[in-house]
C-alpha cells in the first residue's frame, strides 16, 4: 500500500468511518420522522437491502462512466448504507474487522 494510502486511511477515513459508525449507531434511538438514518433502521429490513443493492449499482455505473467525482460520491453513498445495514444487523466494527483481516493472510 503506497504512502498517500496509508496516511489518508490512518488518518481521514479511519476517523470518519470511526463516526460514521458511532452517529448511526446514536440514530437508532431518533425519531424515524426526522431522520432517514432513523427511518432505515425501523423500517422494513427489504427497504434497507434495496437501498444497498441501487447504491451497488449506481456505484458500477459510474466506474463504468470513469468520473472520478461521480465515483467518489456513489461509493460514499454504498458505504453508508452498508453502514446502516452492520447497524441494522448488529454487526460491529471489530467483528469486521476480523473478518476483512482474516482475507488478508
Amino acid at each position: 500500500m503506497g504512502e498517500r494510502t496509508e496516511n489518508v486511511i490512518d488518518g481521514d477515513l479511519g476517523e470518519t468511518l470511526r463516526e460514521l459508525i458511532q452517529t448511526i449507531g446514536e440514530r437508532r434511538s431518533a425519531d424515524p420522522e426526522q431522520s432517514y438514518t432513523a427511518r432505515l433502521l425501523a423500517g422494513p429490513e427489504e427497504k434497507l437491502y434495496k437501498k444497498v443493492v441501487e447504491e451497488a449499482l449506481e456505484t458500477v455505473l459510474a466506474a463504468k462512466d470513469d468520473d472520478h467525482d461521480h465515483i467518489r460520491y456513489e461509493m460514499a453513498d454504498l458505504l453508508y448504507h452498508l453502514v446502516v445495514l452492520m447497524e441494522k444487523k448488529a454487526i460491529t466494527a471489530a467483528e469486521l474487522a476480523g473478518e476483512l483481516r482474516a482475507r488478508m493472510v
